[in-house]
């Protein structure tokens, strides 16, 4: 993000499946060079926090030359927001009982984009950082993740589901997920305040 309302920015279309980053399309080595990279990031946030976080201990720790790295990422920024836009591309999309309601299935969407990063403390807190960042590619990502998030919570309310009240709970779930990325709310209260008001959002629906 590289302001909060970046995330909800129309105009760039979804990706398809995560063999790819930012930039360009890949062969399948060059894939796997961005997973292994991808991959390395997680364990070294894990270990050293947003701040001791830089490209090149990433590619030392995924066994590939710095120079090699930055052909991907153009700043830690790019690399983490990537690490965040594929665990939501892979988030599979939730699913109910045929006569599950609107608020059911409004509740269940937002509990799995709240508690994406939730068990992994230090990937939540860089990847509230990060999308903040005003990389290009940060802002690029950060379109394609609003996106998915505003797709999810449009499905589960419906075709019928009115856009402003669809614009209103992406405001909702980016706030809440950057307040609990700062610290000012836990995770594990999330789902429950999100629900809350969404409900005063949407109303008892069918």
């Amino acid at each position: 993000m590289s302001s909060q309302a970046s995330v909800l920015a129309p105009g760039v279309p979804p990706r398809g499946p995560s063999t790819e980053p930012t930039r360009r399309t890949l062969t399948a080595r060059q894939a796997l060079t961005v997973q292994r990279l991808t991959d390395a990031a997680v364990v070294e946030v894990r270990a050293h926090g947003y701040d001791g976080l830089t490209v090149r201990n990433v590619a030392r720790t995924a066994g590939v030359a710095p120079a090699t790295a930055y052909l991907y990422f153009a700043s830690k920024d790019h690399l983490i927001t990537e690490v965040f836009w594929r665990r939501l591309e892979s988030l599979p999309e939730t699913t109910h009982g045929s006569r599950a309601g609107a608020n059911t299935r409004l509740a269940s969407t937002l509990a799995d984009l709240a508690l994406l990063v939730a068990d992994e403390p230090e990937l939540a807190s860089a990847c509230s950082i990060a999308m903040l960042g005003s990389d290009p590619d940060v802002r690029l990502l950060c379109d394609r993740i609003g996106l998915e998030m505003h797709r999810r919570v449009a499905a589960a309310l419906g075709d019928d589901a009115d856009p402003a009240v669809v614009r209103a709970l992406d405001l909702m779930i980016s706030g809440a997920l950057l307040h609990a990325g700062m610290g000012h709310l836990s995770y594990e209260e999330l789902p429950a305040r999100l629900s809350e008001v969404s409900q005063l959002l949407v109303g008892k629906r069918p």
